[in-house]
């Protein structure tokens, strides 16, 4: 597996999809805020999605 995970940046939140391999999404797309409790849950989210796939994800920055 090749796992991803893209985020939209814009002001004050960001947009989550994370995909286990190419395209085939894992779970469905989710805002974070740009703040400790969203970054902690993202931080979740990201060990979360290498405990499914035991591959720590690729991480890509889009901004808007």
């Amino acid at each position: 597996m090749n796992p991803v995970i893209g985020l939209d940046v814009s002001k004050g939140e960001s947009e989550v999809q994370a995909f286990l391999d190419n395209r085939k999404p894992y779970k469905k797309s989710f805002s974070v805020l740009h703040n400790n409790n969203g970054l902690e849950n993202l931080l979740r989210f990201l060990i979360e999605v290498e405990g499914e796939t035991g591959v720590r994800p690729t991480v890509i920055f889009e901004s808007t």
